[in-house]
């Protein structure tokens, strides 16, 4: 066929970077500004989760994910955008503390509000954006170019003007009065809560006070349905392992792209990547990439028993860094993978090979 369709949508691109980690990292206060620690912060509403680790290394963490460390906890809520800024909730969690909340609808289609850092954000039609009354900017929704059909508002609702009275803030509730009054379904994350419950805990609590941390708070009104979850094991045998380079050179495209292709099929569990795959090759060129001696393969692939661990759910980062810095202590120059997803559509994945990270991100 001719390729003379427009292409009217831009194209994702993967960023690709290498890092060096530090000798040590703290857990309570872990990097910020440095990869892959930032990677994992500029995506704060994930989805799913995704881990390859060995099988040597799943044993000796195997305990500590089963616990309170492994488990993902998140509630889901049904409240009006009026209510998150009114009353105890908005002192409590807004002003004082700090949650992560998403409401539903599809990114790009429906309306979808976002809170995070004390940042409100409301992604709107042009339809409804005007109606509230609110200043904000054009945001790319995939359709013609230069049709400005969707805006995005964002509202830090920490500032000392956001208080009522104050003019700013009032067009904000009589925006949620008037426009912006219907029920949503949220998800909803204590950032403040050592395991993401609906309690102001600064420290691991109890099964006792994790009981009764779902009848206190302000949010316990709207009586939230708490989610608990548990990772998904399955152990992968005979998994052709290729020899990891020791650094990847950031403009070697070609190696980075099949490091790349080979970690997803790892994650899908494809035989592909068995070590006794004899797929005729009429239905599948894919060869293991051999990064220390092309054309050698069987020399620098071993086969290993992996393990894949996974989670679906409300995501925040703090659970993945948690996870991070765990993973990292444990496996010494032992390697594994992480690969994270997000509501938008876009995604990385965190490679961890002795002292060094390989980051790709997908926007």
């Amino acid at each position: 066929m001719l390729d003379i369709a427009k292409q009217e949508a831009p194209s994702s691109k993967c960023y690709f970077t290498n890092n060096t980690l530090p000798a040590y990292i703290d857990g309570k206060q872990p990097p910020t500004r440095k990869k892959p620690f930032s990677t994992v912060l500029a995506q704060p509403f994930s989805h799913s989760t995704t881990l390859i680790l060995p099988s040597e290394l799943y044993e000796l963490i195997k305990h500590e994910l089963d616990g309170d460390v492994g488990t993902l906890r998140y509630s889901r809520v049904n409240m009006s955008l009026g209510e998150i800024i009114s009353g105890d909730f908005f002192n409590h969690y807004v002003k004082i503390g700090n949650v992560l909340m998403l409401s539903e609808g599809r990114h790009g289609v429906d309306h979808v509000f976002s809170l995070y850092e004390g940042v409100l954000r409301l992604e709107l039609d042009k339809a409804t954006y005007e109606r509230a009354g609110l200043v904000g900017t054009a945001v790319l929704d995939g359709g013609r170019k230069h049709v400005k059909t969707r805006y995005a508002i964002e509202l830090n609702l920490r500032l000392p003007s956001m208080v009522h009275g104050k003019k700013g803030f009032e067009r904000l509730v009589w925006a949620c009065k008037n426009v912006l009054n219907h029920s949503l379904t949220w998800l909803f994350y204590d950032l403040r809560a050592a395991d993401g419950s609906v309690g102001p805990y600064l420290s691991q609590p109890s099964s006792s006070e994790r009981a009764q941390c779902s009848a206190s708070g302000p949010i316990s009104k709207h009586h939230p349905l708490q989610r608990a979850v548990r990772p998904e094991c399955l152990r992968m045998s005979r998994v052709a392992v290729p020899q990891f380079p020791t650094t990847l050179k950031v403009d070697d495209v070609l190696e980075a792209t099949e490091l790349l292709e080979w970690l997803g099929l790892v994650m899908i569990d494809s035989p592909r990547v068995r070590i006794d795959d004899n797929i005729d090759p009429y239905l599948s060129r894919y060869a293991l990439p051999g990064f220390d001696s092309p054309g050698e393969e069987d020399s620098t692939t071993v086969a290993k028993e992996l393990v894949r661990l996974r989670w679906h759910g409300f995501i925040p980062p703090k659970f993945i860094t948690r996870l991070f810095v765990l993973l990292k202590k444990a496996a010494g120059e032992e390697w594994f993978v992480m690969n994270v997803g997000g509501f938008k559509g876009e995604a990385y994945t965190i490679l961890k090979t002795g002292n060094q990270t390989s980051t790709w991100e997908r926007c």
